[in-house]
Parts: C-alpha cells; structure tokens; sequence
C-alpha cells in the first residue's frame, strides 16, 4: 500500500512538472543595460513555442544596425522535446539619457504575448571594443573630430571661435554622417557662422596626412567668469575600412560599419574685467568703439521735433550691452528711442552699428542744453577702460509759447509752472464727450435655436442604440472577426514582402506569414493545424485544384528553405508573382 502511494505521489509530481514546463514563455533579454554612446545594444526576444506575427517594438532612441535575425534550437532529451526560438537585433543609442525599449508582442497559439519594457541607461562615449565578435565593434582608427578654439582663457565678453573639423585618413572612406549630440554652450552668448558648402582639404593630425572639413564654425561671447564647461558635438558616421582580407582579384576588400565619434568636453578659463579704474557708468562693452552723438536739428519752431541718434560702431559685443539715456530739460518732451542694429558676426565677433533714436518736441520758446553723453568701454588691444564724451547740444526754440520761469525750463530735470494747453496742428485734445446708441438684440431664450439645440440631442438616441446593437453583433462574431484579421494580416505582410524585394530574409518572412494567414482565414485552422496533408485535405475538399494546392506547398517550402540558402532576385521575384497567382486561384477555387 505505502509503494503504491509513493508511486502516486511521484507521477502526480511528474504530470504537474510537465504541466508548468510545457507554460509558454515569450521574454526579451539585453546584452547590457547600461552603455555609452558609441557602444552596441543586442537584444534577443525569445520565445519557448513557434508563433506568429511577431511584431518589433519601435526602439524609440536607438538606431538598428543589425537584424532582424533568426535563431532557431529544438532538442530531445530522455523523450522529452525542448523548443527556442530568438529575434535578434543590435541597436545603437542616439542620445544620452534613460531609455525604454517597449514591448514586442506575438501570437502563439491563438493568444498574444508580451514581453516586459526594457530600461537602457545610455552614458557618454567609452573606450571602443577591440574585439571583432563583439556586437559593439566598430572599424577604429582614421576618424578624428576635432575642436579647435582661439582663446581657451580670454575676458568677460572678449569673443573666442570654436571650429569643429572632422579629420579622415587617406585609407578610409566615410560615407554620412549624423549629429547625435550637440554642443551646449551654457552661460555663452554663441552664433554659429553658416557654412554653405563643405570643402575637403589636406592636413596634417599628429604629423600624418589626413583629409579634413570644417563642419561648424560658432563664436562665443562667455557671459561669466570662472571656468565653463562645452559640451561635447558627437557624431555617427558610416565608415567603409579596408580589411587584411583580398578577393579574388587581389583588390583590397572593405568592412562598413558605424563609428560614434566625440569632439570631447572644453574647459574655458573666464577672466573677469579688472576693478580697477572701472568707470562708474560702464555697462559691459568690450572691444574697441566709436561714439557719436547727433541731433537732425539745433533749431526749430513751435510744434516741430527732432531727432537724437547716439550710435555705437565698431568691434566687440554690440548686441551686450545698453547705450546711455539722455536727460532733457523739463521744457522739451523725449519719446521712447527706436533701437536699431546693422551688426555682422563673422569669425573674428560681432562688427557694425548700434544706435538709439529719439523723437524730441520743444513745448515752450527758449534755449535749451541737453548735456554731453559718456560711454565707456574696456579696450582689449591696451587692456584698460576708455571713456568717450559728447559735446553739449543747444537747442534754440525760435516761436511758441513762454514759460513762467524759462531759467527753471532750461535745465534738465526741473519742472515747469503749468499753463494751459494750446491745440496745434500736430497734437489733438483728447474727447471727452461721446455719443452713445442703444442696440436691439433678440434674447437667446425661447428662439428657435434655443429649441433647436435643446431637441438634438434627443434625435441621436435611436442612431446610438442601433450602432451598439450592432457593434455588439459584430464583437459576438469571433469566428467571423478572426478570419476578417487573418485576411487583413495576409494582405498586410504581402504588402511588406513587396516592399521587402530587395531583401530577401525579410521577404520570405513577410511571405510566409501572408500565406499562412491566408490559409487561417480561408480555412479555419491555427498555425500548428498547418501540416501539408492536412492542408492538401482540407483544399481538396473544398473543390481547390491538386496543381494549384502544390504550387501552394512548394511556395511554403521555398519561403522555408530560401531564408538559409543563397537566391538571386530574379527567383525572390518570381516566388512573390507566383504568390500572388496562388493566392489569387485558390480566392476563386474555394
């Protein structure tokens, strides 16, 4: 009795640990979860039982650079068969950060299963693998990019200009290139200088021959002293590298790869503009300039303006700093000036003119002063501050009404008694009376559109009800729905075979699994149904032609056996015309 319930107890255990083994299995595993910029990602999706319709995610991030591939192991131990099958795909990152790697999904069975999303920690660009087999080998050497920069320890606001240049041995050929990572140029007031055309030219790097060409050329202004930090400019680039390996003609045979490259952070050293003997109302000019000061007129009538244009020309960081305000006499009313700039930045920093203009109206007759303007600047040919001053301007007021006291109107700042305002020809009084019209205006409530809009709703009830009921027919229909996505799926992955002509591994893919969806919409059988007597059974009965249900198997076997074993294009393009001809009659047969 006790060896029969042992023996009880043991097959009970074995049926329950064949149970949770035959459980399927759908996971994504990574190579890494955290690289740098330049590495390599493989993730394999791997699955326990064969499935269809196998669906990527969009690998939002990351660049493909390999795959899909398949890989495909079936085993049988003491009886027992062990199934694994693997999508493969080797990923390059294009931005630093956290990324996710969704979820893939694929039918098994008759059920979809999805993997688990996937967190990527990608960090800045490490030390390249030297090892040929690893997924994060890429072709090394020739391919240097470079930063040169003019002043790496110049003053507050003295422009500096970084050139990026890209330098490529005489060896190697680059196809494209792509940024990937762009200089940060924080606490910097930057302008990039456009390069219309790129020009290949010959240099020198660390006393070889290479070829190089200026990608970006920007100049920078640092808005604060210390030490600031550039981030790096990254680009991937398409590489063809000659290998040691020769064909059969002796030519020198080339291995294509992508290759991360980094210009590499810069440390620049500010230094801060000297205390002393600073000017009190300096504003941050650095460079060497001119200034001028200049009315369009020194006598006018009542009712007239003028114009006070004070301009700033020359080298330096023009569009930095703010031009000084002049003070009037209370007698003559100063608008808000127009500024206006004619500024270039080429390479060397910002050149041109600066100026603001002021509209000036006299209110009362009389001479008035506007005192002379200081502008100071920092020269940075002498290293020390420079101070500019204006000439006093008078302005003679010929006609117009006196002022009370006309030695208080003329000097800048101080009021005046106030008289009356006369109107002129310039300015008008402002109304102060208006004329006012009622308006008649029909209320909403009770209108017909009030009604109208109250009753609509009520109209669409009878149009919902019978949309749902009929939505709810449709749902009901499982038989129905899933051979209307087996025959949308079937046109789908035809179509992607024909997009797919040119590739053949990814072609017969495509084709098998519009064939095999064609036949579950058509037939009503799942994937693991399909053997070939039981579809030769099945067509049979339904009236299909013996000739046309071989063509069919034997395009099923080509797309088996075509994906490991080498084809031209001109046989791709007859198995997706003879797809399409199968298809087709077997439409019209059953």
């Amino acid at each position: 009795m006790l060896i029969a319930m042992r023996k009880y107890i043991a097959a009970l255990i074995l049926i329950c640990f064949q149970g949770l083994s035959a459980q399927v299995q759908f996971e994504a595993k990574v190579s890494k979860q955290t690289l740098g910029l330049n590495e390599r990602l493989r993730i394999d999706f791997i699955m326990n039982e064969d499935g269809d319709n196998f669906t990527p995610p969009s690998f939002e991030g990351f660049r493909v650079v390999g795959g899909p591939s398949q890989q495909v192991s079936q085993t049988w131990i003491n009886g027992r068969a062990t199934f694994n099958k693997s999508y493969i795909y080797i990923l390059l990152p294009q931005q630093r950060g956290t990324l996710t790697i969704k979820q893939a999904t694929i039918e098994i069975k008759g059920q979809t299963y999805k993997t688990a999303p996937i967190k990527i920690n990608v960090t800045a660009p490490i030390d390249e693998s030297k090892d040929p087999s690893s997924p994060d080998y890429v072709p090394s050497g020739g391919i240097h990019l470079i930063a040169e920069i003019s002043n790496t320890n110049p003053y507050l606001n003295q422009p500096i200009t970084v050139v990026y240049k890209l330098y490529v041995s005489n060896n190697v050929s680059v196809r494209n290139w792509k940024e990937i990572d762009s200089p940060k140029f924080n606490d910097f007031w930057s302008q990039n200088i456009d390069i219309k055309n790129l020009v290949v030219e010959n240099g020198k790097y660390n006393g070889e021959d290479y070829r190089y060409v200026v990608l970006r050329k920007t100049v920078l202004y640092p808005q604060k002293s210390g030490k600031l930090t550039i981030e790096p400019l990254s680009l991937d680039i398409v590489v063809d590298q000659p290998t040691n390996r020769r064909d059969i003609f002796g030519r020198v045979q080339f291995v294509t790869g992508n290759k991360t490259v980094s210009a590499g952070s810069k440390v620049i050293n500010v230094k801060a503009l000297p205390e002393a003997g600073k000017p009190q109302d300096f504003t941050g000019a650095v460079g060497k300039f001119n200034f001028v000061v200049k009315p369009s007129k020194t006598e006018l009538r009542h009712g007239e303006s003028l114009d006070l244009d004070i301009s700033v020309s020359g080298n330096g960081n023009l569009k930095l700093f703010t031009l000084p305000k002049p003070i009037v006499p209370s007698a003559l009313e100063m608008y808000d000036p127009v500024h206006s700039e004619q500024v270039t930045t080429p390479l060397s920093g910002m050149q041109g003119k600066i100026a603001d203009k002021y509209t000036i109206i006299p209110q009362y007759q009389g001479n008035y002063t506007i005192k002379g303007l200081t502008f100071s600047y920092f020269d940075l040919s002498t290293k020390t501050y420079k101070t500019i001053t204006s000439n006093d301007i008078v302005i003679k007021v010929l006609d117009g009404p006196t002022s009370s006291d006309s030695s208080v109107a003329a000097t800048p700042g101080a009021t005046t008694n106030k008289q009356a305002v006369k109107s002129t020809n310039q300015f008008r009084f402002i109304a102060l009376k208006t004329q006012l019209h009622s308006t008649h205006k029909e209320d909403f409530f009770g209108s017909g559109l009030f009604y109208t809009l109250l009753f609509l709703p009520f109209l669409f009830i009878p149009i919902i009800i019978l949309a749902k009921k009929k939505k709810e027919a449709i749902d009901s229909d499982v038989v129905g729905n899933k051979r209307k996505m087996s025959n949308r799926l079937a046109k789908k992955y035809l179509s992607e075979a024909k997009k797919q002509i040119n590739n053949k591994e990814p072609f017969y893919i495509a084709l098998e699994k519009a064939l095999h969806n064609f036949l579950k919409a058509k037939l009503h059988i799942e994937t693991s149904e399909m053997s070939k007597d039981k579809i030769r059974e099945i067509l049979l009965d339904r009236n299909a032609r013996p000739e046309t249900i071989d063509d069919f198997i034997n395009l099923t076997e080509n797309c088996e056996f075509a994906r490991y074993a080498p084809y031209s294009s001109v046989a791709i393009q007859q198995d997706f015309d003879k797809a399409v001809t199968v298809i087709s009659e077997l439409e019209k047969q059953i």
